[in-house]
Order: structure tokens, then C-alpha cells, then sequence
């Protein structure tokens, strides 16, 4: 279940919603690929909130190719009438090939020109079923939408390739730094990111400005309270207070107030608006087709359905 609905504030609210990992040659330029598809009815506004990674987002939809920034705080988009888009969560080392400036683009999204990518997936998104209307529940593919979706990772993954050059050594030693912070809870402090890394803290601040475009304190930050807010969620009767003691937090004021600057609400407003309720992992994490350069190639991506 791991990072299944991490960053996502109100799972329930979500459309039909897929996470699809990367072939393994990919993986070190993009960590999973996003799909979100809406059909809502006329009048109706599905809100999505989100505590983003700290990381960029290359995103195409029908009208165009964005590039997102990281983000300082929580964000949300108004989804109406019909859509789709397909993101691609950029790992740390793919950045430079965007951007040389990644901080320059916090809290924005600006437009990205790449006319082939856009074309080859709006090309592969424009065939199968419409979308269903949703309440938060994923429903069983029907007329080609599983197809769908698997042409479209495959028509970006194939620009990714052509587009985004392997990782040198120095990008990768980024990507570990993300991993690290991702993985260790118990890591709260810069100091102790660079002692594992086996570098000086001015190589780890190097890299998460030329890389990620945050200090790599804020780094941790998010990644700690993206945990801390997935656990307020599911652990309706854990004590707030546990929970900040077990991800470092010196005590409930201290995650108290960072729920207030990032998120704009408290632990404890959060936890009754997201009604204490456990949500099962009904969102499917998808591993793509390893022959979808083929040309013809038909085989739909395997689904596996995570334990809860």
C-alpha cells in the first residue's frame, strides 16, 4: 500500500485514478506515470486536493504540455465536465533536461513545448470507453480503457527515452538522496542525509537546488508530513501526539503548526474532514507491457491489485 494514496489528501474524492510504474529502463528519469479521467455531470465540480511530492510533474492533456513546478503548499485543481491527463512524476535526475533552474518554478506550471509527445498521447487517450462517472471508486475497465491507458504510457515512455538522455553519476547520487529521505523516517535533519550519502552537506544542497529546486530540509519536511498526514487518516484512533513523536516531530505544536503553514488546516480539522475512515486501496498500481515497443504490440499491462 505504500505511497498508493500518499500525497492525496481526500482518496475518495478521487476520479477513476492509475499509477503505473516505469519500465526499469525508465526508472531512474520518472518514478510512475498519472492518469486521472473524469466524465462528471453537468454542474457537478469534483474538487482534488493535494499535498504534492517534492518533485516536478510533466503533464500532458488534451490542450497542451505542462511542466509543474515543485510546490510549498497544498494545491488543488476543479475538475468538471469531461477530461483526462496523463502526468509523469519526474525523478530527481531528469530535471536538468527540463529545467536548469527548477526553484525558478515553485508553485507554477508553465507551459512545456513538445508537440510529438502531445500528439502521440492525445492519439492513444482518444480511443476506448469514456470514463464513467465516479464517487471515489475505481470501476472494471470496459471497451479498451485498460488499452487506452497502456498506449499512452507507452507513447510517453517512448519520448522519455528519445528525449531524456541516461542519468550521469552525479544525477543519480540525486535520485538516492530522494530515495533516502523517502525511506528513513527517522531522518529529520540535512546533516544526517549527507553522512549516508558519504558526501558534505554542500553536496546535498547542491543537488536538491540543481534537482528538485527545494532546500533538502524542505525536503524531508514534506515527505514527513505527507506520511504524518496519511497516518492522521487512517489511524483514526492513534493519538496525533504518537504520531508526531514516531516521525520526529519534537512534539504535537511542531506538527501542529506544519500542518497550518503547508496544508492551511490542523491535524485534528483534518482528520474529521477526511472522516477518520480507512480507504481500501481500490486504485490499481499497473506495471506496463515490457514489449510496447513492438510495433502492433496488443498485450494490455498486468494488473495488480496491492494487499491492503
Amino acid at each position: 500500500m505504500e505511497e498508493l494514496w500518499r500525497g492525496t489528501l481526500y482518496p475518495a474524492r478521487l476520479p477513476v485514478f492509475h499509477r503505473i510504474l516505469p519500465a526499469e529502463e525508465l526508472a531512474d528519469r520518472i518514478r510512475w506515470f498519472w492518469i486521472p479521467e473524469w466524465n462528471l455531470a453537468p454542474g457537478r465540480v469534483s474538487r482534488q486536493e493535494i499535498l504534492p511530492f517534492p518533485a516536478l510533474n510533466l503533464v500532458v492533456q488534451p490542450d497542451g504540455v505542462t511542466l509543474s513546478g515543485p510546490a510549498t503548499r497544498r494545491s488543488f485543481r476543479d475538475l468538471s465536465g469531461q477530461g483526462w491527463a496523463v502526468g509523469m512524476l519526474l525523478r530527481p535526475a531528469a530535471v536538468p533536461v527540463f529545467t536548469q533552474d527548477p526553484g525558478s518554478l515553485r508553485d507554477i506550471e508553465i507551459p512545456f513545448d513538445a508537440p510529438e509527445l502531445l500528439a502521440a498521447v492525445s492519439a492513444a487517450m482518444s480511443h476506448g470507453a469514456e470514463p464513467d462517472e465516479q464517487d471515489g471508486k475505481d470501476q472494471d475497465d470496459d471497451g479498451g480503457a485498460s488499452r487506452r491507458r497502456t498506449a499512452a504510457v507507452a507513447a510517453a515512455a517512448r519520448w522519455l527515452e528519445d528525449s531524456v538522455p541516461a542519468p550521469s553519476p552525479d544525477a543519480l547520487l540525486a535520485n538516492r538522496l530522494e530515495d533516502l529521505i523517502q525511506a528513513d523516517a527517522a531522518l529529520i535533519r540535512v546533516e544526517q542525509a549527507a553522512e549516508q550519502l558519504g558526501v558534505s552537506v554542500r553536496t546535498v544542497q547542491r543537488l536538491a537546488r540543481r534537482h528538485v529546486g527545494l532546500p533538502p530540509l524542505a525536503m524531508i519536511r514534506r515527505y514527513r508530513l505527507q506520511e504524518a498526514a496519511e497516518r492522521v487518516r487512517l489511524n483514526p484512533e492513534t493519538p496525533i501526539a504518537d504520531i508526531a513523536a514516531e516521525l520526529g516531530y519534537a512534539d504535537q505544536a511542531h506538527l501542529a503548526a506544519a500542518f497550518r503553514e503547508v496544508l492551511g488546516f490542523t491535524a485534528s480539522s483534518y482528520r474529521r474532514s477526511a472522516g477518520g475512515v480507512i480507504i481500501l486501496p481500490s486504485v490499481p498500481v499497473l506495471v506496463p507491457c515490457p514489449k510496447y515497443r513492438a510495433p502492433g504490440c496488443t498485450n494490455v499491462a498486468c494488473l495488480q491489485s496491492p494487499d491492503p
